[in-house]
This record gives C-alpha cells, structure tokens and sequence, in this order.
C-alpha cells in the first residue's frame, strides 16, 4: 500500500519577510555603526590630529573624489584593476588546466612555479619598471604576476583532482578533449578556481595600490602619498576609505558571480543537509 502525502506551500507573511530584510540589515551595518561612533570618539577626546572627525572624513570624501579626481584618479585605477584581474584569471585557468590534465607537465614545473609563488610580487616591482617604464602595461602587469598564482595552483588541483570514475564516463561516451573541459574538468574544478579568484581580488587591489605609489603621475596609490606628505590627512583617509568601499564592491560583484557559477555545487550541499 503506498501512502501519498501533499505538502501545503504556505507563502511567506510580508511582515516575515520585511522583520529578514531588517534583520540582515542589522547584522550588514551594525559593526560599521560601532567602529563610526568609536571613531568620532576618539577623534573627539584625542589630542592627535591624525584621526579626522566622521564629519570632516565625510566631507574630505565628497570634495575630494566627486567630481574631477574620480575620473583622473580613480577610473584609470579601476581600469587597470578590472584588466589585471580578467587576464589573471584567464591565464590562471587556461595554464592551469593545461598543467593539471598533464602529469609529466605538472611533474616538472611543480618546483618552478613552488619557486615563483613564493617570491612576493611587491619586490618585482623596480624590476619590471626597469624593463616595462612607468607606464599603464607595467601597473597591469605587476597586477597579472602577483594575482595569477592563487588561481593557477587551484586550477591546477581543482583540475587534477577529477574523480576518477568521472574521467572513466566521460571515456566511455568517447568524449572529445575540449568536452572534456567544458563538460567535466572545469565545472569539477570551479569551486577550487573560485576560491582562488577570490585570493587573487584582494591580492589585486593591493598590487594595485602598491604599483602608483612611486612610479605614477595620477590613480588612487598615488594621490593617498600625495596626501600624506602634504599633511593632508583628511584627504589621505578618505583615500583609503575609497579603497576599502572599493575591496567591498569586489565582494559583492564575485558573490553575485560565484551564486551562478557554483549554483549547482551549493544546490548538492543544500540537498546534504537534508
């Protein structure tokens, strides 16, 4: 005898969800709130003149970046970001699937690649304005060699470590190479690959930043140490603010990102729980 049930779908009260939408709001900004009274705090009792007001920040902030600055400094800045991550990450994925398909290949450069990772990219910097000039190539290329390794070394794993019984299918529906990739080794992959885009944003931004301190004429890295050694310390804060809002629009965009691509490894893990 076989028992049948129907499940009733309740919708969710406008109350309910309105009470979640403020709820998460809380969580959002509540730690901001915190750290901009104990900032006005702190610039209200202390002596120093190095923590400007919340106020004075603010206004430092609109004066300073809305208007010609935002597009001299900051859009050649995010340009430069957007073209190094993308060819990053493009390089980061194509050798890394390559490499990872490949034992003898991945067998020899290992110690290589082990070698240059672990070089920190900042101390590249005099070596490829020597050969490259102050110019925008050197500043993306500087982005691309020190973001490139936290996605090539997760491709790499990612890639290398198909399930064997996967490989063995797609053998046996004779799959050509390019399905292969496409339909098997990088969809397996991508959650390794994603965890390294994800390194490689935050290492990105700084790299960024690090490459106009000394060798630019305009961009964010440069204007911040104009400001700091003209004393302009509301101007230099509201720099680094603009970073940080930047890092958090980063963030955002690659969670959008990642909820599509990975949509079917969080539905597996969804269907685990239960």
């Amino acid at each position: 005898m076989t028992l049948y049930t129907s499940t009733v779908v309740v919708p969710r009260r406008p109350s309910r969800v309105w009470a979640k939408i403020g709820e998460n709001t809380a969580y959002a900004l509540g730690l901001p709130v915190v750290l901009i009274v104990i900032w006005g705090i702190w610039a209200t009792i202390s002596p120093a003149k190095f923590f400007p007001s919340p106020s004075k920040l603010a206004q430092a902030f609109v004066e300073t970046w809305i208007g010609p600055a935002f597009v001299t400094d900051v859009l050649p800045s995010l340009g430069r970001l957007a073209a190094g991550i993308l060819i990053a990450i493009l390089v980061g994925i194509v050798a890394g699937a390559v490499i990872g398909l490949t034992r003898w290949l991945r067998e020899l450069l290992e110690p290589t690649l082990e070698f240059f990772r672990a070089v920190p990219p900042p101390v590249l910097l005099p070596i490829v304005v020597v050969l490259m000039g102050p110019t925008d190539v050197m500043k993306i290329t500087m982005i691309v060699v020190g973001s490139v390794w936290p996605v090539l070394l997760n491709t790499i794993e990612g890639v290398r470590a198909t399930d064997q019984i996967m490989k063995e299918t797609a053998r046996s529906f004779a799959l050509t190479t390019p399905e292969r990739l496409r339909f098997l080794v990088l969809p397996a992959a991508s959650p390794r690959i994603m965890a390294g885009v994800r390194q490689s944003l935050s290492i990105a931004l700084i790299l960024m930043v690090i490459s106009e301190l000394g060798y630019s004429s305009s961009g964010l890295g440069f204007q911040i140490v104009y400001f700091q050694r003209n004393y302009l310390i509301a101007e230099m804060w509201s720099g680094i603010l603009l970073l940080g809002l930047i890092g958090v629009l980063l963030a955002a965009i690659f969670s959008v990102v990642e909820r599509r691509v990975l949509r079917w490894y969080h539905g597996i893990k969804e269907v685990e729980r239960v």
